[in-house]
This record gives structure tokens, C-alpha cells and sequence, in this order.
């Protein structure tokens, strides 16, 4: 039994934030019914890249979960979405603040007749505060939330990280709070808000931007691959391509050196990590003499060979085909809808003793190609 089996999920969420999210609680035994709008469904089935005219993003982010469109301004379907929600466990959103007010399911109406459901609503910024109602995607607050800002090369323009961590913290973030709020529910017998904003998230994540601002008076700019305040902690080049060197000590930083050939461990510029700091483009350049004469192949083996902490520089495709990343179900083959193709998505990252190891994920559902198994399991419910 995974730890989540027998929690219902109402997901009403869209694009990438929210379902992330239900994704995480699916792969946790969650039962995740989502609720699409009618005719179009998740705007994530419209994004490419396509296979056989149906998208591999969304695929990727909703194998495993049934489909029912609803309109929740319609009568009959508002009733249904009302025995949805009296079965439920957890109701997730991603609308704007107050859509599900006027649409009559805000939390404060839902906690009053079903006081044990779990409420998740996840936004660009949150239910309260003066910019509570403004729009919000990934990129506006990774800008907004000083990410960008520490993003790129030095003396560049900002740049996009380039997975959407705007919108996938905030679906982590999401994702423990409604544990949480599952855990105090077994002590207290009810349900909780969990109001998730994508920049609050984003704030959270930056450590050391915090500490370097605070303590210095001064905000970080960009530093490419380099860590701000680690050294040697970069990118660095051999003939053919980019290898990662992480020396987070001064012990690790001298078995580099003596990997290399470099007679650098006690040179006063070098001795200390913020010595290091200091002096990290010289630095940089003195390791870059070296690396530049071998293929990164020969400096992999190398250092794995001194047990030091490095890593090629990989593209997806290498990736996907990781030995490690296999070994541990992490490229996951998407079960095909009858006549439909074939997806590859992530495996799940938690792995529980508890929990059965997932080798395959179940298909991406149809839009609305659910709604008899979903009424199905309604009615055997109602009878119960």
C-alpha cells in the first residue's frame, strides 16, 4: 500500500504549478481526478512537442490521472462537482484569487459544510497582499523574486533559469504543505488552507542571496556557473566540452591541485576558500591551463579515480540515458491509450521503503475520457 492510497484528489489546477504538484501526491498513492475545462481542457495539451497530435508535456506531468470536464458556471455540472467535493480528501486550484469565491467554492463556504477537506491554492502571489489579484507566470517571477538577477554570465544580460522553477517550487511547496495539513488532520479531524505564491517560493529558495545582501549591504549579481561564495565550485573546460570541479573545502581544493599538477594548496591567494574567492578568475584560469590538454572523458575518470566530487556537463539526451538515473527507474516508459503513442516521463525522486517502486507510469488521460469510471466510482460511493 503506498502511504497516500485512499486520498482523493479534485485537481483543478493547469499548466505546471498545481499539477506538479497532484503529479508528486499521485506518485505518493493519491487517487488524482482531474477537472478540465470543456472542450479545450489543461492549456498544457495544446503545448508541444506533439506525438501523434497529443503533447508530450502534458503527458509528462499528468500519466496516471482521469479526466472529467466540468463547467462550474453550469448547473448539473455544479452539482457534480459538489458530490466530487463531499468524496474528496483535497481540492487544488491554481485560479486567481478570488475565482473560486465567486464561483461559490471558496475555502471559507467549503470548510463550513465539508470541515474535513484539505484546501490547496497555489498563485502567482498569493491570496493576500496589495498584488494578490496581478497575473503571474514562471519567467515574471523569477524576475520579479531576484532570481534572474543572479542568473547568467558576469557582466551579461539576466537570464531564465532554464527549467521553470518558478512554477515547480512552488508546486514542491504546495505539495508539503497539503502533507502537512493531511498529518494535522489526523490529530485534529479537519481540514487547512495552504496558500502557495510562486514569488514567495522564489525568495525561499535563495539562500545565500539573502545572506550575502544582509550581511554585506550589497545584492549578488550574476556569476555564471560559479558559486558566489565557494571556490573552486564552476564549470571548466578540456578540449571536447564542460566538466563540473565542486571543491567545497580546503581539503577537497588540495587534492584537486594535486590531481591537476598544481602546487596551489598553499599559496596564500588559494589557501583559504575566500582566499579563493578573491582571486577565483585567476584561479580559473590556472586550473583551464591544465583541463584544456585532455578530453573531459580522461578528467572524469581522473578525479572519480581520487573519489572528488565532478560530473560532465550533460545534455538531455545523455541524460535520459544515464546508467545511475536508470538504475534507479528515473526515465519511465508512458503506457500508451489504446492507438495512441508512447511518452517517456520522469520516475518519482522519492524513494520509501514503504512505497512500490514505480517501473512504468499509467497513461495520460483522454481530455474527459474518465468521466464514466469517475461517475462510476461517485455512485459506488454513494451507495456506500
Amino acid at each position: 500500500m503506498a502511504p497516500l492510497s485512499g486520498i482523493t484528489i479534485l485537481d483543478l489546477t493547469h499548466v505546471l504549478a498545481g499539477p506538479f504538484a497532484s503529479h508528486t501526491l499521485f506518485d505518493l498513492g493519491a487517487k488524482v481526478i482531474k477537472l478540465e475545462r470543456p472542450g479545450a481542457g489543461d492549456d498544457t495539451r495544446a503545448f508541444p512537442p506533439f506525438l501523434q497530435g497529443e503533447s508530450a508535456y502534458f503527458a509528462a506531468l499528468n500519466a496516471g490521472k482521469a479526466s472529467i470536464t466540468l463547467d462550474l458556471k453550469a448547473a448539473e455540472d455544479r452539482a457534480l462537482f459538489e458530490r466530487l467535493v463531499a468524496r474528496a480528501d483535497i481540492l487544488l486550484e491554481n485560479y486567481r484569487p478570488g475565482v473560486m469565491e465567486r464561483l461559490g467554492y471558496g475555502y471559507e463556504t467549503l470548510h463550513q459544510t465539508h470541515p474535513r477537506l484539505i484546501y490547496g491554492a497555489v498563485s502567482g502571489y498569493g491570496h493576500t497582499g496589495p498584488d494578490a489579484a496581478k497575473p503571474a507566470y514562471d519567467m515574471v517571477v523569477q524576475a520579479r523574486g531576484g532570481v534572474m538577477s543572479i542568473t547568467g554570465e558576469e557582466g551579461g544580460p539576466p537570464v531564465r533559469v532554464g527549467a521553470s522553477i518558478g512554477d515547480i517550487v512552488a508546486g514542491m511547496y504546495l505539495t508539503q504543505g497539503v502533507l502537512a495539513a493531511l498529518y494535522d488532520r489526523e490529530k485534529t479531524g479537519l481540514g487547512a488552507k495552504i496558500d502557495v505564491a510562486m514569488l514567495d517560493s522564489q525568495l525561499a529558495i535563495q539562500e545565500h542571496s539573502i545572506a550575502l545582501t544582509t550581511a554585506t549591504g550589497k545584492a549578488p549579481g550574476r556569476t555564471g556557473a560559479r558559486h558566489p561564495t565557494i571556490t573552486p565550485f564552476s564549470t571548466y573546460r578540456a578540449s571536447d566540452g564542460f566538466f563540473v570541479i565542486a571543491a567545497g573545502n580546503d581539503a577537497i581544493f588540495a587534492q584537486v591541485c594535486a590531481v591537476l599538477g598544481l602546487p596551489l594548496a598553499n599559496d596564500p591567494r588559494f589557501a583559504t576558500n575566500a582566499a579563493r574567492c578573491d582571486h577565483h578568475a585567476l584561479l580559473k584560469r590556472l586550473f583551464e591551463a591544465v583541463t584544456l590538454g585532455e578530453t573531459v572523458d580522461h578528467w572524469i575518470t581522473t578525479l572519480e579515480a581520487a573519489n572528488l566530487p565532478t560530473a560532465r556537463v550533460q545534455d538531455m539526451a545523455q541524460v535520459l540515458a544515464d546508467p545511475q538515473l536508470l538504475a534507479r527507474h528515473m526515465v519511465l516508459p508512458v503506457t500508451a491509450q489504446p492507438g495512441g503513442p508512447a511518452f517517456t516521463a520522469a520516475g518519482n525522486p522519492i524513494k520509501m521503503s514503504t512505497l512500490p517502486e514505480i517501473t512504468a507510469r499509467a497513461p495520460a488521460p483522454r481530455l474527459n475520457g474518465d468521466r464514466q469510471a469517475v461517475l462510476d466510482w461517485l455512485n459506488g460511493a454513494d451507495a456506500r
